[in-house]
């Protein structure tokens, strides 16, 4: 670890709190995690849940596009580096392929209130591409007026002519990855970009009147420095961005071999990562933004923000979420969607995917069946992350459960109350502010299934 960066006083004296808590935990985009996803979710199964559902009910998509021109070594996304675009056009054509087995699966013409394209780097699809895809989910969706639209977008890649073609098709809302602007970082993690790249690809977006614009900034990384972090933040700032999303850098290369190309003796130590985030939000809290649950900040009036407010928010695979559906469909290669019955993952492996796809199976590779006790739990974390704090009692009293029921988990929360990162009171937990980066600690009470820390990203 580096151990010559600086930190501030007020970091250094939280270092006895980092040694004891800066374990290992899971993200908690969803609970179960998908580490507890298991062959037994197989395409049948998932054949029987789509039947299940209520063709009244709005559902949320997910559309994964698993290419990039360059591969980012810090990247933990399931992408890889493509140069010919005829193989992102035929994934185009496999994954409309996917959309009709799955029109035909479903009891009825859904509505589709939320489209999602992440990835990897969905602005790689050309115009043409994007014309078939949004042809294809307009046929075999009825998308509602107004609904959002949104794309994660690689600015080093992105065009005027993309921009305006998504703009037709109804994109309302980009997130656009920047992760850090100091040429030192950016050599060390294969990702080299000027902020007038990043200001360009915002200035298309404004143009066409998309809405909403998040930039993805990352602290952790190699040779990063708190310096870094905020010498960033001081310029996306003057491109007025209605949301940031601030991640801390997840160094697992034991799940991505490419994260072997970042030395671990480059990366910050406990106490640097901790300074840097911290510092950052300070700064973000001073320029007005709202901070919101774990890692993303928000202007006053954004959606998320006032979601935030009102106790509304949600959390799904992409994040921090206004979403407001039950049902989340996924498409693409190991793309993930929600349902009432259970979690289901298509197939990471492209090849496999575009087997299964071609032989007009749909590509289901593992899942997870939600019983009543993952349920219960679920809901306890979910308002956690989203609201820092959560009423047990009346939860409990939903799912019918006793308070008692949780005295396990409660114990477990002991050593985190000890120090001042969380407060009990019997039935209400509150995550305090101090306690914030430690907040998937604090979940990781409530969490029965996953038990093997070493799967997991370190928690600040």
């Amino acid at each position: 670890m580096n151990a010559l960066l600086p930190v501030s006083a007020a970091t250094s004296a939280l270092a006895p709190l980092l040694a004891r808590h800066d374990g290992r935990a899971p993200r908690y985009t969803s609970y179960p995690t998908a580490i507890s996803f298991t062959n037994d979710v197989d395409e049948a199964v998932y054949r029987t849940w789509l039947s299940q559902l209520d063709p009244g009910r709005a559902v949320s998509l997910y559309l994964h596009i698993p290419f990039c021109q360059r591969l980012c070594w810090y990247c933990g996304c399931n992408t890889r580096a493509v140069s010919k675009a005829s193989l992102v056009s035929r994934y185009v054509e496999l994954l409309i392929e996917e959309m009709s087995l799955l029109e035909a699966a479903l009891p009825g013409h859904f509505r589709a209130g939320q489209i999602h394209l992440g990835g990897g780097t969905p602005n790689l699809l050309s115009r043409d591409d994007l014309t078939r895809l949004f042809r294809a989910l307009r046929h075999v969706f009825k998308v509602s007026p107004g609904a959002e639209i949104a794309a994660e977008l690689d600015p080093a890649t992105l065009s005027r002519a993309w921009v305006q073609a998504a703009a037709f098709h109804g994109l309302s809302r980009a997130s656009i990855g920047v992760q850090d602007l100091s040429p030192r970082v950016q050599k060390a993690v294969n990702r080299i970009e000027s902020f007038e790249v990043v200001q360009q690809a915002v200035g298309w977006l404004r143009e066409v009147g998309v809405l909403s614009v998040n930039l993805d900034l990352m602290y952790g990384l190699p040779h990063q420095t708190t310096t870094d972090v905020l010498d960033t933040l001081d310029q996306v700032l003057t491109l007025a961005p209605e949301r940031i999303a601030l991640f801390g850098y997840a160094h697992v290369p034991w799940a991505k071999p490419h994260q072997k190309l970042i030395p671990e003796k480059a990366l910050p130590g406990a106490l640097e990562r901790f300074d840097q985030g911290e510092a950052a939000a300070a700064r973000l809290a001073a320029e007005g933004y709202v901070r919101i649950g774990l890692d993303h900040f928000a202007r006053e009036d954004d959606s998320l923000a006032a979601s935030a407010r009102t106790g509304a928010m949600r959390r799904n695979f992409q994040g921090y979420t206004v979403d407001p559906y039950d049902v989340l469909l996924g498409l693409g290669a190991s793309s993930i969607g929600r349902l009432p019955q259970g979690l289901v993952q298509n197939s990471p492996e492209e090849t496999r995917w575009q087997a299964q796809v071609q032989a007009g199976r749909l590509p289901v590779r593992k899942g997870v069946s939600l019983t009543p006790e993952d349920r219960f739990r679920s809901d306890i974390i979910e308002r956690l992350m989203c609201d820092l704090a959560v009423d047990l009692k009346p939860i409990c009293d939903a799912h019918g459960r006793s308070l008692s029921e949780l005295d396990s988990s409660l114990a477990r929360l002991e050593p985190l109350e000890a120090d001042g990162l969380v407060v009990c009171d019997g039935r209400k937990v509150t995550v305090t502010q101090i306690g914030r980066p430690f907040l998937r600690s604090a979940c990781q009470a409530f969490d029965t299934r996953s038990n093997d820390p070493g799967a997991h990203a370190r928690i600040v």
